[in-house]
């Protein structure tokens, strides 16, 4: 489909709110993407909005990575074993995902948007071991908490970063910071490979994608400065947010049941 000028800078606002929560409360965004690429910016294809989220949230996750991996919060060997092996399943995710009913894959997105409003409200820093390292048991793990996680991100073209971190620390009991540096090797190998297997069926608008990123990168520069200033409020904060998905999502329920089910 052909958008115009209105919808591409729509694109940039769009990839700059989502940046900006990113920043602001430190997770959670991405789930934003979809809705706003359908709702706001005027997507009429919910498989096209998902192929080309996938790919702003990838690059975005990317960025994000480069900033943990100098601050040395990356765990580079565990990261690559729950992203090779979720990668696959992305593969499977994003083919099924692709052949499922545009509206009834919104419906569900939605529910998924429920589950995580909640784990926003329940999530708390904890400790772990920091000097944990790549073994026989901890690599079983990996993998297989990896492979599921793909599958689920590359179903629905999101990140999935609310489902990496805790694998990841199930897995190795690996800090929360550690958790969230490392979970940005998945989130961005996921994205690409949902992105590519959509973008093989001319499910990507490539322009689109480029504007939400531009935005993003924007949104989450003043995000991030937002909440240097906002320390003692991320709370407040992550509740405010967790509400605003759970209205998006009630409306997202509303609008695809009704389309997808008369």
């Amino acid at each position: 489909m052909t958008l115009s000028l209105v919808q591409y800078l729509l694109g940039i606002g769009s990839g700059a709110l989502v940046g900006f929560v990113l920043g602001l409360v430190g997770g959670g965004g991405s789930i934003l993407a979809v809705p706003l690429m359908v709702y706001l910016v005027g997507v009429r294809s919910p498989h096209l909005a998902i192929g080309t989220s996938a790919l702003a949230v990838a690059v975005n996750a990317a960025t994000g990575l480069v900033h943990h991996a100098r601050a040395g919060h990356v765990k580079w060997r565990c990261a690559a074993v729950f992203a090779v092996a979720g990668v696959a399943g992305a593969v499977v995710g994003s083919t099924l995902g692709k052949e499922f009913d545009g509206q009834k894959l919104l419906f569900l997105f939605a529910l998924l948007m429920i589950v995580v409003g909640i784990l926003m409200l329940r999530r708390k820093g904890r400790g772990g071991n920091s000097d944990v390292t790549l073994d026989a048991a901890n690599g079983a793990n990996l993998a297989a908490l990896g492979l599921s996680a793909g599958v689920f991100s590359g179903f629905f073209g999101i990140g999935g970063g609310f489902l990496i971190v805790p694998g990841l620390i199930a897995a190795t009991d690996m800090p929360m910071i550690y958790a969230v540096g490392s979970s940005l090797v998945a989130v961005t190998a996921f994205g690409l490979t949902t992105a590519v297997n959509y973008s093989l069926s001319g499910l990507v608008d490539w322009l689109l994608a480029f504007a939400f990123i531009v935005g993003g990168i924007a949104g989450s520069l003043a995000g991030t400065r937002l909440a240097k200033h906002l320390s003692k409020e991320r709370d407040r904060l992550t509740l405010v947010f967790a509400v605003l998905i759970f209205v998006v999502a009630a409306y997202m329920l509303w609008k695809s049941a009704a389309a997808a089910w008369g």
